[in-house]
């Protein structure tokens, strides 16, 4: 066990050793860069950090995350309100939007439906999505892209929500097979992922 001279580095190296693939050394490397910043940046890095955990907001209408009651996304009037594009995370949003070639709006499951994890439809917000497609006006003038993981989890979600909300004449698609069977749309190239969505196809479950 690493010894450290003094507690507050231990406790600072504990805290950031949390973080998703960041190991002892790697922040304890980071701790002692901290140190030797001016005070004022460490107080603007933490105050941000606080902020974000603790001011950050959903979108009521789509869960993309958001400083207001709606996203700058859903605000803007020029995106497609009729094209649906439902996502994983908000990661895949910012994916999908750095291609720049989306022009709808998004609705975040804040996950998918894994049954080994113990995630099921009711832990996602696929309800309010299938309220919120039975609300539009000639739904059959409507569109929900399934834009979800093509691993056995993100097929297994995509069908439940087919079967959900394919009833009321909205068409539903799904990104064309650029991304391989298994890929996270985070870990695609711009260009392959904005094919896969200009090129989307009919959802055929």
């Amino acid at each position: 066990m690493e010894q450290y001279p003094s507690q507050l580095l231990a406790d600072a190296v504990d805290a950031i050793s949390s973080l998703p693939g960041v190991g002892r050394r790697s922040a304890l490397r980071l701790a002692l860069h901290l140190l030797k910043q001016p005070a004022e940046h460490v107080h603007h890095f933490t105050d941000s950090v606080a902020r974000l955990r603790d001011e950050v907001r959903y979108c009521r209408i789509c869960r993309m995350i958001a400083d207001g009651d709606v996203c700058s996304i859903c605000a803007d009037r020029s995106r497609d309100a009729r094209t649906v594009c439902v996502v994983e995370s908000v990661r895949d949003v910012m994916s999908i939007e750095n291609t720049g070639q989306y022009h709808g709006v998004y609705h975040v499951l804040g996950g998918i439906i894994s049954p080994i994890s113990g995630v099921g439809p009711s832990d996602l917000t696929i309800k309010d999505l299938v309220e919120r497609v039975r609300a539009l006006e000639d739904p059959a003038s409507a569109e929900v892209i399934l834009a979800l993981p093509g691993d056995v989890e993100g097929e297994t979600t995509a069908f439940y929500i087919y079967r959900q909300i394919a009833p009321s004449g909205i068409r539903v698609t799904a990104l064309a097979r650029g991304l391989g069977f298994g890929d996270d749309l985070e870990y695609a190239d711009e260009l392959t992922l904005g094919r896969s969505i200009t090129g989307r196809v009919a959802f055929k479950p």
